[in-house]
């Protein structure tokens, strides 16, 4: 073990406890142990959230209003200042070697208790006149009395803090230990791998992220700590999926091309590129020994259910049975008279399974099933109950996935002795984060959509246009189309001035919509009625649909061509983006309008969804402004989260990652060669749980 000198006449080791470095002691230790940093290896480790880039500090005396400035001066004066309103003022005037400015911060009198007369301050933001020239932050850092090194320009590092231990602190204790840290810091990344990734060795990266030269630099230290994060997390995926297929054999089907040939033949549309990629990949899983697992994701309308209804021909002409799964009743019927269509020149006719059948009709679809006979059936929730038996159940798709529990999927698949399993989604997310997210499957991406699908015309109306939207509607309809309004929340709140679908159904059916066929539908009806009103709807016996997000997931109504959304602040993009596909399905030129004065920056946000209806662009935005959350959540307890890599915003690097995870374990499955000793013990350290969960050696 590599050691060096700390205090005098004791041995410092990356494992040495954090409490016998010098200036921490036992008090500032349980601090760091809040931030889990234990030992002088994880203080290494402990990486700064932000820079503050003081090498761009500018004299004061150059400031003028209307710019935007970082300085660096000395606190000669503070205090608060009362307003007629009632709002406090937290001000100090700074003073460097050129002159004297003031600083103000509205709303936040606390500071007055962090700020002292002589403390030096690093101060970012816009310059404005107000009774003369001020600086209202948008950042600052207090440095204390502490102006080393900043008349010169530098690059402070700003770390997660917790009470006791403040940024400061612990900057100072990592300054005052890095130079003997870092010469016990061996590589573990193979030199090939850090060669492909054009990453720095880790100690250098850990200098660059510590104290570096410039911002620069210290992102190319933080590529380095992402880029192995990423590496390690997808060694372990690959290695798990490697380990899960040599033992999940499947049925081994043979492409006979005599039912799929004939449906490819009479489709009234040709396939996508993006689709017969997917099929492709599907049938070459089908037909391996090994059971599939796959995700297939794509935007709304980019045809899922065709690629899905391929696999079922795959198991059905080589006499199996096939199933696929959906969320609703309506959904099933839906997809039943769509297959049916479809199949008829096959000779194929699909069965539907529900909970509302009548008792006759299940018996008769349960004899069917519990026979030999190839049959593909579409179904919901009723698929995975006890009293449903299959005799030779081979392929099971299931339609928005994520509207299932784990426990149905699961029961699902067992309903057979090795059903390939494909699940569906139409929330897509970049490829590489969905690789990352669903690291236990194989991932097929539908990116394009069938030619002939018109985009939805999409823009923001103030409240101050509500008539002249409400009477365009009402021309719509007058036309003979069809129009959905939705609403975030079901009823009127004394919380919140949200407008609500019950209260807004009895203005609109009383008002401007008084000739036209009005309905409300929203969760707190029940299924049946629910199921009953879309039915209406579909069949053009309604005209005007007032709804919650219970119309996200629907049925294709073709002759709907206005999606009038309310609020739309309150809920994010790819929700949006859900609820402008429930339109649009026809040939008619169709609408979706967001109606509401929402704040500035709710406004860049819906910018971003009228720009453009890339599902995938979309999502991408709605992840980078509302966050990830736990990658993983309950999917896979045990799995590891990131410290430092982002998968969206690394998503290049990721990419990288994953390559180099592939090649390195194509030439050492086991990782049991002696050069990949040092990256055996990484991974045994940092992710002993999830070595566990993969059974990975």
């Amino acid at each position: 073990m590599a050691q060096a000198s700390s205090r005098p006449g004791q041995r410092l080791f990356l494992d040495t406890s954090i409490a016998y470095l010098k200036g921490v002691g036992p008090v500032r230790a349980e601090a760091f142990r809040r931030l889990n940093v234990i030992t002088a290896g994880d203080l290494l480790y402990h990486i700064p959230h932000r820079y503050e880039d003081a090498s761009t500090v500018a004299p004061i005396a150059s400031l003028e209003p209307g710019m935007q400035g970082t300085v660096i001066g000395r606190v000669i004066s503070k205090g608060i200042i009362p307003t007629r309103r009632g709002l406090r003022i937290f001000q100090a005037v700074l003073r460097d070697d050129t002159g004297m400015i003031e600083v103000s911060w509205p709303g936040q009198p606390f500071l007055d208790r962090t700020i002292s007369k002589g403390d030096t301050l690093l101060v970012t933001g816009a310059v404005r006149f107000f009774h003369g020239r001020q600086l209202q932050p948008r950042e600052f850092i207090n440095l204390g009395d502490d102006e080393s090194g900043t008349g010169e320009g530098r690059v402070l590092s700003v770390y997660p803090a917790t009470d006791g231990l403040s940024f400061k602190i612990i900057r100072s204790i990592i300054e005052q230990h890095l130079d003997a840290l870092l010469p016990l810091v061996s590589e573990y990344l193979p030199d090939e791998i850090l060669s492909t990734a054009a990453v720095p060795s880790i100690r250098d990266a850990l200098r660059m992220v510590h104290r570096p030269t410039s911002l620069a630099e210290a992102m190319r230290g933080r590529e380095r700590l992402a880029f192995e994060e990423l590496f390690f997390v997808s060694l372990l995926h690959l290695r798990a999926k490697s380990l899960a297929r040599e033992e999940r054999r499947g049925i081994h089907f043979a492409n006979q091309r005599q039912l799929t040939t004939k449906l490819k033949d009479v489709l009234p549309f040709q396939l996508t590129n993006a689709q017969t990629r997917a099929t492709r990949e599907i049938f070459a899983d089908m037909c391996s020994e090994h059971r599939m697992h796959r995700l297939l994701q794509g935007d709304v309308g980019s045809g899922k259910t065709i690629v899905a209804l391929f696999a079922a021909l795959l198991a059905l002409e080589n006499g199996y049975q096939a199933a696929i799964m959906v969320p609703t009743e309506l959904l099933a019927e839906q997809h039943l008279r769509t297959m049916t269509a479809l199949l008829a020149p096959t000779g194929v006719e699909p069965v539907l399974l529900t909970g509302s059948l009548a008792a006759r009709e299940r018996k008769e679809v349960a004899q069917r099933i519990a026979g030999d006979e190839p049959v593909l059936v579409v179904g919901t929730h009723a698929l995975v109950q006890e009293a449903t038996l299959f005799a030779r159940l081979g392929f099971v798709a299931v339609d928005e996935q994520h509207r299932f529990g784990v426990e149905q999927r699961k029961a699902l698949a067992a309903k057979g002795e090795a059903p390939d399993v494909l699940l569906m989604t139409a929330t897509p997310i970049p490829r590489s984060l969905a690789l990352t997210m669903y690291g236990d499957l194989d991932v097929s991406v539908l990116d394009e959509r069938p030619p002939g699908r018109q985009p939805v015309l999409t823009a923001m109306r103030h409240e101050s246009a509500r008539d002249r939207v409400l009477a365009f509607v009402n021309r719509q309809i007058g036309q003979g189309r069809q129009a959905y309004i939705v609403y975030p929340v079901i009823e009127e709140s004394e919380k919140t001035d949200l407008k609500a679908a019950t209260t807004m159904y009895e203005m609109l059916s009383s008002g401007p919509f008084a000739e036209r066929r009005v309905a409300l539908l929203h969760g707190r009806i029940d299924a049946e009625e629910r199921d009953a009103i879309m039915r209406q709807f579909r069949d053009r016996e309604l005209d005007v649909l007032v709804a919650t997000t219970v119309i996200e997931v629907g049925i294709d109504v073709p002759n709907a061509t206005v999606m009038l959304i309310e609020h739309p602040e309150r809920f994010g993009l790819s929700q949006l983006h859900q609820l402008r596909g429930r339109v649009g399905r026809g040939a008619d030129e169709s609408f979706c309008i967001l109606l509401g004065d929402v704040s500035p920056e709710a406004a860049d946000r819906l910018r971003i969804f009228c720009a453009t209806d890339d599902g995938f662009e979309i999502a991408r935005a709605d992840l980078r402004l509302r966050g990830m959350g736990d990658l993983f959540g309950e999917r896979q307890s045990g799995v590891p989260t990131f410290r430092v890599a982002d998968p969206l915003r690394d998503e290049a690097l990721l990419e990288r990652a994953r390559l180099a995870a592939e090649h390195l374990l194509a030439r050492d499955p086991d990782l049991g060669a002696s050069e990949q000793a040092g990256l055996r013990r990484v991974l045994g350290e940092r992710y002993r749980r999830s070595l566990e969960l993969f059974r990975v050696g």
